[in-house]
């Protein structure tokens, strides 16, 4: 199993520098190659509405890989079908960049393709992603309205033309992207999970999670990211089919992750609004963080199990003993907790069940 270096924060750039310089990804270019950095700029907007890439992270990318000395360095993407990708790099701030540093940006809906055989058969892809010595994939971990979840191997549909984006939804999504996954292989990925959408991959209802992390397998990516929004791979059947397709592993432990800081070290949660004041209606906060409270969004959303129970949740409660359910180590002192700083929505899922039981 790989390792997977984590991260907490709201400046994008900082964070990703960080999991950059700890991980020693200078490691993976080999001498002279190339790196092409695919963020995910599905629709026109801002990285603040929970569908886009922070352009911080690229500009972090760009300043690690050169600083080590890599001349060739590339931003590729295509947006949605429908959607206009140039339009969407102007509004999302990605235009200001590679003007800013000088690298090229490259819009894989006018790109040449190839094909190449994978697990189900012939697929176009992207020359621009093929050709590059490494690529980065740069997804947002977030909730999608068909597969559940997006994250590092679905971010891939951006290496793809049009017209195979319109075949994988006639094909049902699962067996393309799990295909695709194997056919690609990014060799670094760095997941922006500062405030991916609940529910849709075009953005809308922003969680403030304030996370990041790294790890050099896009399957492990999806798998962990899967835990942190409290869902089980069954429920994302795409990751185990990608691994059954030789596109990476998606075994990961408690000692795979490498915490560079503690979550209190990011921001307070934002007032919750609209979906997430419903969903957290019977939550009593109190100087709770961004990254704890996040994950009890995301364990509500996935389960509903959090209906009718009492649940406290900051730093407000230590020491204290609310009758009710906890969450997180400071409030070890509730009737049940689930420990943890911050515990993961899968094992929040988990407690809501036996909470209820009681």
């Amino acid at each position: 199993m790989g390792k997977i270096w984590q991260v907490y924060g709201d400046d994008a750039h900082g964070m990703t520098m960080r999991l950059l310089k700890e991980s020693d990804a200078i490691r993976l270019v080999p001498a002279g190659g190339s790196v092409a950095l695919k963020p995910n700029i599905v629709v026109t907007g801002v990285a603040e509405n929970g569908a886009i890439t922070h352009p911080g992270v690229v500009t972090a990318c760009i300043e690690y890989f050169r600083s080590h000395g890599v001349a060739n360095i590339s931003v590729i993407e295509s947006s949605w079908v429908g959607d206009n990708t140039m339009r969407a790099i102007r509004v999302s701030g990605y235009e200001q960049v590679c003007r800013q540093y000088g690298v090229p940006f490259f819009d894989l809906k006018k790109d040449k393709v190839r094909t190449v055989r994978t697990p189900i058969g012939d697929m176009k892809l992207c020359g621009k992603a093929l050709d590059a010595d490494l690529l980065v994939d740069l997804p947002v971990l977030k909730g999608h309205c068909q597969t559940r979840m997006t994250c590092a191997i679905k971010n891939l549909k951006g290496c793809i033309p049009d017209s195979e984006k319109r075949r994988f939804h006639a094909l049902g999504l699962t067996k393309p992207i799990a295909a695709l996954g194997a056919a690609l292989r990014p060799g670094l990925v760095i997941v922006d999970s500062i405030c991916g959408d609940l529910c849709f991959e075009e953005g809308g209802t922003p969680v403030q999670t304030n996370r990041m992390y790294l790890c050099a397998d896009a399957v492990q990516a999806d798998a962990y990211g899967c835990s942190l929004m409290g869902l089980s791979l069954g429920e994302v059947p795409y990751i185990e089919l990608a691994e059954r397709y030789d596109a990476g592993s998606s075994a990961w432990s408690e000692d795979d992750i490498v915490l560079l800081n503690e979550p209190s070290e990011a921001c307070a949660y934002p007032t919750p609004s609209g979906t997430i004041a419903e969903l957290t209606r019977c939550v009593h906060e109190d100087q709770a963080c961004s990254a704890c409270y996040a994950s009890l969004v995301h364990a509500l959303h996935t389960s509903g199990s959090g209906k009718g129970q009492e649940i406290y949740i900051g730093q407000g409660w230590q020491g204290k003993a609310p009758d009710g359910l906890g969450i997180g180590r400071c409030c070890a002192g509730a009737t049940s907790c689930v420990m943890g700083c911050p515990p993961r929505a899968d094992a929040i899922v988990a407690a809501f069940a036996k909470f209820r039981g009681r």
